[in-house]
């Protein structure tokens, strides 16, 4: 592959954006990505170590709050420490979420309450936090990340897929409640994307030379792509675009 030439979006100089799940992985790339266009970025993760060391390692105006997405109360105080750091969010990356394998004879009620308030309950109440000040402002974008696991049929992890699949709802449908305030809700569908995380876990020579012939572009897909696509959905170049999925998957679906 030929070394990629990335945009440079105006629109997004000076802008508040915060980003879930921001110290590894797709999130990590995610903060650099809006860093690097000149946004004041803050974001959220429980990895207190890999959140410094982000923070440390990011030129540009970075900063973070520690907090479990679990809890809702902790998400809401983590948000209003950043609101004090550096303003409320102008633009929100509900990104954080975990895909464990895990066999659907094995799911207790518990297991799925669990996973669903990983990688689900935590990004409508972002929404709810940020979006009065959104209103205010009268302007706003918020990108939900999903995933393609689902509409692949990928088996191997019911309450990831399941939780993800909600994703698209709580897109649309906050896409109408917020969009008269001419704030722009969409989902960016990432496919099998090579984090650290993945690598280390299930990437095998066999897995990925299966899911690359499924894709219709022969290469592994490097997460800066993802954060390339949010930071498009965050510029002014998106402004007519809301309660769309955008695919990041190299044509498997």
């Amino acid at each position: 592959m030929t070394q990629p030439q990335f945009a440079n979006y105006p629109s997004l100089k000076g802008k508040t954006v915060f980003v879930t799940g921001g110290a590894s992985g797709i999130g990590a790339d995610i903060v650099r990505s809006f860093a690097s266009q000149g946004a004041k970025v803050g974001f959220v993760d429980l990895d207190v170590d890999a959140s410094q060391a982000l923070k440390d390692a990011t030129a540009g105006e970075v900063v973070f709050a520690t907090c479990d997405l679990r809890d809702i109360d902790g998400l809401k105080g983590a948000f209003s420490e950043l609101v004090q750091k550096i303003g409320p969010a102008q633009v929100l990356v509900n990104n954080a979420a975990r895909d464990d394998r895990h066999d659907w004879k094995d799911v207790t009620p518990e297991y799925w309450d669990e996973r669903f308030h990983t990688n689900l309950r935590h990004m409508f109440f972002a929404i709810q936090s940020v979006a009065p000040e959104m209103i205010k402002a009268g302007a706003g974008s918020i990108i939900n990340i999903g995933s393609n696991s689902w509409w692949e049929a990928g088996g191997g992890f019911p309450a990831y897929a399941t939780s993800k699949s909600a994703v698209h709802g709580l897109t649309r449908t906050m896409a109408r409640d917020l969009g008269e305030h001419r704030i722009r809700v969409n989902t960016v569908v990432p496919g099998w994307i090579m984090t650290e995380r993945q690598k280390d876990l299930w990437v095998t020579p066999e897995a990925l030379a299966k899911q690359v012939d499924r894709q219709v572009l022969p290469d592994p897909i490097d997460p800066i792509y993802v954060a390339r696509m949010a930071v498009f959905l965050a510029s002014d170049d998106a402004g007519m675009c809301s309660a769309q999925n955008f695919m990041v998957e190299a044509g498997s679906i």
